[in-house]
């Protein structure tokens, strides 16, 4: 009776989802959805007013009450691997992007396989256009990777003063510094020149957006009067910071377990002490009890944190520039966005580009402050660690899927675990458009991900065999509801996230079976990207 049953599940099931691909294809001659992906930096999974946070981010908030917020969307833990993997549909390391053991060359200045192409590449033979602004971060460059236009902004330490920065491949001078640059806004001033040009010149083509914004990673950089919305709003603490997000995240169903206690132990991944004297004696680099803090280090801290939510604040105002241009040209119905972030907030602590004046106000562009893991646990509410690693906190961040003309029932949340890798094989989809099987004549191997078009449709899971991490030595595999997670130097730990999403309850000595033989998928898929690289030119 089971196997009867789940055969007719697995028919329905099918008869569902051909039923969605047909009511998301392009119908005739119409034109195909426009695309526009909207990446975050370091963005926590609950520093959005949508996903529980306090921060002012109405632009976004609003994509989420007409759209969808997946609430286990998964990332790789830092910045080129997630981008690599959003843009070619494989896991980093498939790809060279981030560190194989056994192979040589891959890592952050890794070079992609000749049939790993980009997503515009994969979209020129639907008719698509594509431009990119913003944060770069793959190897080769944008214009000669399938963009037609593109702004790259190549120095991230430098939110008022880049010194690098390129317009369709040529080096732009740097900004002056009474010219008004900021790079959140230049970002998406650049976003709207490409929109603008593509609306003006090509109005019955389909276009793709890839628009990375820098924000808010750091250094916490950002304008006054941003500032000034959030002087006072975090002298809280965040303790209570996290018991107030911890709260909303559950009262609006996004979050269904207990809020974990703050790992005191846990610092920076990498430890700058240099960099920490630098910051001055208000700066601490665990998140200790913030009633242990002094009342001169309690109001240094809170002003990082203002700073923090200013950029995202900007991003979100930013954000909703593009969202009223599209809806003034009457392109924002038939338009998929998706908006998500490269990784978690991060708890690192560090100095680069000018250094940092500890003399000059917090914020401006002679500083070069970091949240530290005390806020960026409160940004990752209530999910644990930080960027780089792979526990939760690292790697599960928010994704919100807006498209008017085809998700009708806006506002839901959408439970079923996705990752990176699911965005090619989805937009291809939508474009309709498919991956592809050879480039140039060289095979292309199986894409990893799946196309989660269904999920946009109705609260379906979305059915894989597992997902893989792997980033400097902290690994991870999820199956199912259950996931298996280890640090560098550390033992494997089993949780069910179906309850446990703050990783609290260790299963390994109640499952030990369990545990095995998902560590042995884990080896067994790293061996098989081991043995792709070695045959691959």
């Amino acid at each position: 009776m089971r196997v009867f049953t789940r055969f007719v599940a697995v028919c329905v099931g099918t008869a569902v989802y051909l039923g969605m691909a047909a009511q998301l294809s392009a119908a005739g001659d119409k034109r195909r959805p426009d695309v526009l992906v909207i990446l975050a930096d370091d963005l926590g999974y609950s520093d959005l007013g949508c996903y529980g946070g306090e921060i002012n981010t109405p632009n976004l908030d609003a994509l989420a009450q007409s759209g969808l917020r997946f609430t286990q969307f998964y990332n790789t833990a830092r910045c080129w691997p997630s981008r690599a993997a959003l843009m070619t549909g494989f896991y980093a390391q498939q790809v060279r992007r981030d560190t194989l053991e056994g192979v040589a060359n891959t890592g952050g200045k890794g070079v992609r396989p000749t049939w790993a192409h980009l997503l515009p590449e994969m979209l020129k033979t639907s008719g698509y256009r594509s431009f990119h602004s913003g944060k770069w971060h793959i190897d080769g460059t944008d214009i000669g990777t399938g963009f037609d236009r593109g702004y790259d902004l190549e120095d991230q330490s430098r939110y008022f003063s880049p010194e690098k920065q390129l317009l369709d491949g040529k080096h732009l001078p740097k900004p002056t510094e009474n010219s008004g640059f900021y790079a959140t806004r230049e970002i998406a001033n650049r976003a709207l020149e490409f929109l603008s040009e593509h609306v003006d010149k090509t109005p019955e083509s389909p276009f793709f957006g890839y628009i990375a914004f820098t924000a808010p990673h750091f250094p916490l950089h950002a304008e006054p009067g941003d500032i000034q919305k959030y002087q006072a709003r975090y002298a809280l603490g965040w303790d209570v910071l996290r018991e107030e997000r911890w709260k909303n995240l559950k009262e609006k169903g996004i979050i269904n377990s207990a809020l974990p206690p703050t790992e005191q132990e846990v610092g920076p991944p990498y430890d700058f002490p240099e960099a920490i004297k630098m910051f001055g004696p208000n700066e601490v680099n665990r998140p200790v009890p913030w009633n242990t803090l002094s009342p001169e280090q309690q109001k240094f801290q809170a002003t990082k944190m203002s700073i923090h939510a200013a950029m995202v604040d900007r991003m979100d105002q930013e954000i909703g520039r593009i969202i009223a241009f599209l809806k003034e040209k009457k392109r924002l119905e038939n338009t998929l966005i998706l908006f998500l972030s490269d990784n978690g907030a991060s708890a690192e602590m560090m100095v680069r580009g000018d250094g940092h004046d500890p003399s000059a106000a917090p914020g401006s562009a002679k500083t070069h402050l970091c949240i530290g893991p005390g806020w960026s646990s409160a940004s990752n509410t209530p999910l644990r660690r930080h960027k780089t690693w792979v526990h939760e906190g690292g790697i599960s961040t928010p994704f919100i899927v807006h498209w008017p003309e085809k998700i009708k029932e806006g506002g839901v949340l959408r439970h079923t675990p996705a990752h990176l890798v699911d965005v090619v094989p989805s937009v291809l989809e939508v474009a309709g458009a498919s991956l592809p099987r050879e480039w140039n004549g060289v095979p292309v191997p199986p894409f990893p991900g799946k196309s989660i078009v269904p999920a946009f449709l109705t609260d379906s899971r979305v059915e894989r065999p597992y997902l893989w991490w792997s980033h400097e030595g902290n690994n991870a595999l999820r199956e199912g509801d259950f996931k298996i997670v280890k640090a560098k130097g550390g033992v494997w730990e089993l949780y069910d996230l179906s309850v446990d999403r703050g990783e609290q309850h260790n299963l390994a000595t109640k499952e030990p079976d369990r545990l095995k033989r998902m560590a042995e998928t884990w080896t067994k898929t790293n061996a098989s990207f081991v043995e792709l690289l070695k045959n691959t030119p």
